[in-house]
């Protein structure tokens, strides 16, 4: 068996996680399995990155290589081939070049709160979403979970994030804008107001009625954004 589950783990790319299931053998000698996976880490083939979780070590030019992020987490993300949760918060401020700052922090939306984890050199938290989370709707909600938490991106100013949010949402269609629109409707009043300036900006036209009626009209948001990068900011009670 030894041989045989060698020769399957020769197959995986370096760094893609796998687990038990993974092997055919599993299925009549589970226990012996995982034995010989744990030999393997043991031996410094293999490396463990949470309970059951394994992988081969990839080497770069300054030593080895953890897992990336999705190879990390894919487990938390779907479950029986449905979505339950997406990449989201610092990782995705980066990937978004919002920052540069690479995160040791992994944050995934999902529709229900679990407690915070450690695998390899990530601490991974989650958060709470109430939109449904589908494939079309993840960019989406990754977008309003930068304005949501606008205050928290770090290594940059306000008016540097505002001014990359503007060209990523001028970038949607008019398909995803009415969609945005409506998954906003389930965020904080501040998300509502930087969405509402923000569209307003790039199209004075652009119907933001849903999203205005919705907001006190004496709630103060103070994000220290100049009026020149977003000039519609004093309608939405958006101050420096």
């Amino acid at each position: 068996m030894l041989d045989t589950i060698k020769n399957t783990i020769s197959k995986f790319p370096p760094n893609e996680v796998f687990t038990v299931s993974d092997f055919p053998e599993t299925a009549k000698n589970p226990k012996g399995v995982s034995k010989i996976l744990n030999d393997l880490v043991a031996e410094g083939i293999l490396r463990k990155l949470s309970k059951g979780r394994f992988y081969k070590p990839e080497t770069g030019k300054f030593g080895e290589l953890p897992p990336d992020t999705y190879q990390t987490v894919k487990d938390l993300l779907a479950q029986d081939g449905k979505l339950i949760g997406y990449i989201t918060g610092y990782s995705v401020f980066n990937d978004l070049e919002l920052t540069t700052q690479v995160p040791a922090i992994l944050q995934i939306g999902m529709r229900r709160e679990k407690k915070a984890l450690v695998r390899g050199i990530y601490r991974i938290s989650f958060i709470r979403q109430e939109n449904a989370i589908t494939k079309e709707n993840i960019p989406l909600l990754r977008l309003l979970d930068c304005l949501r938490f606008f205050k928290n991106i770090p290594d940059t100013t306000p008016d540097k994030v505002c001014q990359r949010l503007l060209h990523l949402l001028s970038e949607f269609d008019e398909q995803q804008i009415n969609k945005i629109k409506k998954l906003a409707l389930k965020y904080t009043p501040q998300t509502i107001a930087l969405l509402g300036a923000m569209l307003e900006t790039i199209n004075p036209q652009e119907d933001t009625e849903s999203l205005f009626k919705t907001l006190n009209p004496i709630t103060i948001y103070k994000l220290s954004i100049s009026p020149n990068i977003l000039p519609t900011q004093k309608k939405w009670k958006i101050t420096r």
